[in-house]
């Protein structure tokens, strides 16, 4: 077997004119969510930054607390481009609803599709790190609060299961495109959504 060699790093957060930690954050961002959390070791992300341990350490304080700094930026951006695109949709909130699947593909074909962070991260660490948990359940929260609302302002009865049932489809999506590749997932995930939203009971209207 020939020797392995880790890919070169593409990201322009190496730029002189960007602050040390900035640098180690956007890198450690890229490294992790790409090639994964255990793989990346401290001293790879200060080389590719250009940045030495001191300006880790001062800025983070250790590996754990970068990771945090990665998952919550990576989360913040990964809903605004979710709610991005919801609202690029109109003021119809079933369509709103309905774009979650044009998010999902934007996202796949932007060529920056790694998975969802914090899946991957649960999956690479422990199953008994509360910190990690209650991260990734602070960032499921936020989407299922704005399916949620969506859903109330389209008139269903159960905005709140809904939305569950809506981000449980998102993330099974998301992990079938990870071990697939296969855009038409989401294809399928289309057909499931319209199934979902076609069979979820209106407010006001007596079930079947």
């Amino acid at each position: 077997m020939g020797e392995s060699r880790a890919v070169p790093l593409t990201i322009e957060a190496d730029k002189p004119a960007a602050p040390a930690h900035a640098r180690i954050l956007s890198v450690a961002r890229e490294l992790f969510c790409r090639d994964g959390i255990h793989a990346t070791g401290i001293d790879r992300i200060l080389g590719a930054a250009n940045a030495s341990k001191m300006a880790l350490y001062a800025r983070f304080g250790s590996k754990e607390a970068l990771l945090r700094a990665v998952l919550e930026e990576e989360g913040a951006e990964w809903r605004a481009r979710l709610f991005a695109t919801l609202d690029a949709a109109g003021g119809d909130p079933l369509a709103q609803l309905q774009a979650v699947i044009a998010a999902l593909r934007g996202w796949f074909e932007g060529g920056r599709f790694y998975g969802c962070a914090f899946m991957n991260a649960v999956a690479e660490h422990p199953k008994n790190e509360p910190w990690l948990r209650d991260l990734a359940a602070a960032h499921h929260a936020c989407i299922r609060e704005r399916l949620a609302a969506l859903a109330a302002e389209a008139g269903f009865a159960e905005p709140a299961l809904l939305a569950r049932q809506i981000l449980l489809l998102m993330d099974g999506a998301i992990a079938a495109l990870m071990v697939t590749s296969d855009p038409g997932v989401l294809d399928v995930a289309a057909r499931s959504l319209n199934a979902i939203l076609g069979s979820a009971p209106r407010a006001g209207r007596p079930l079947p």
